[in-house]
Formats: structure tokens, sequence, C-alpha cells
């Protein structure tokens, strides 16, 4: 595995990444536009099924309207993290932060792309609807607490 490291660390993309000033930057700024759109439209429709907002329209409504805006920032987020992952691949590989970070993302996904669309259904029940968006918010946050300790870990 320190092989392919190494590899991504020295491939041409980390090294423009790496080398110019502002590259990286604009990278992580992208990433974060990403988790916004994907996070945030994510959290409205686990407010709703918490009875929290948006009571006017079904949950099932809510995420369908918002689904291109949630999956634009997933796309966002998975392409500009890799590209962050290549400038130091060592370094975030064995950083507890980020490993810790990658599972939660990974349940996140999961469950997002699973129970929680289970629990946006017209016909589901309350008390799952309820548990998914609380369970939903739990996960998200804690990618994103993760993800900023990174840094200092």
């Amino acid at each position: 595995m320190g092989d392919f490291f190494h590899w991504l660390t020295n491939s041409a993309l980390a090294n423009a990444l790496n080398n110019y000033e502002w590259a990286f930057p604009i990278i992580q700024s992208l990433h974060f536009i990403g988790f916004a759109l994907s996070i945030g439209t994510i959290a409205i429709v686990d407010f709703r099924l918490l009875g929290l907002g948006m009571r006017r329209q079904q949950a099932s409504e809510l995420a369908a309207d918002l689904n291109r805006w949630t999956c634009a920032g997933i796309a966002i987020m998975l392409i500009t993290g890799p590209l962050m992952f290549s400038t130091d691949a060592y370094a975030y590989h064995v950083n507890p932060s980020f490993q810790f970070k990658m599972v939660v993302l990974m349940i996140a996904l999961l469950f997002h792309f699973t129970l929680h669309r289970r629990a946006v259904r017209p016909d589901a029940s309350p008390v799952a609807a309820k548990l998914a968006g609380a369970m939903s918010l739990l996960l998200w946050t804690t990618v994103v607490f993760s993800g900023r300790f990174i840094a200092f870990i």
C-alpha cells in the first residue's frame, strides 16, 4: 500500500496541487461547497422528518425536489476529496481523524441511499421517519466534525 501512496503523492496531479499556491485552496473550497450542497439539502429533509420545518410539503416531495442538489453536492465532494487526499496520501491514510471520517462517511452515504430514502416515503411510519432524520443529522454532523479534526491530529 505504501508504494501506491508514494506513487499517488508524486503523481502529476498531486504535484500540480502541491506546487501552485492557489490550487489546493480552490479544491478545498469546492469540497466545502459540495458538503454545503449535500449536507444542507439532506438537513432540510431531516428537519422536515423531525417536524421542525417545511410542514406544508411532504418529506417525499421535498426530498425529490432537492435530490439533484444533494447528488450534485455528493458528486463534487467525492471528486474533490480524493484530489485533496492525493496531495499527501500517506499522511492522510494514517491520520485517525481521516480514518474515522471515511468510516462515518461510508455509513452516512449507505444510510442516506437506503434507510433514509425509505423514511421519506409517504407511507413511512412517523417514528421511523423521526429516527431516520435524527440519525442522518448525527451522521452528517460527525462527518463534518471529523473532517475538521484532520488538520489538527
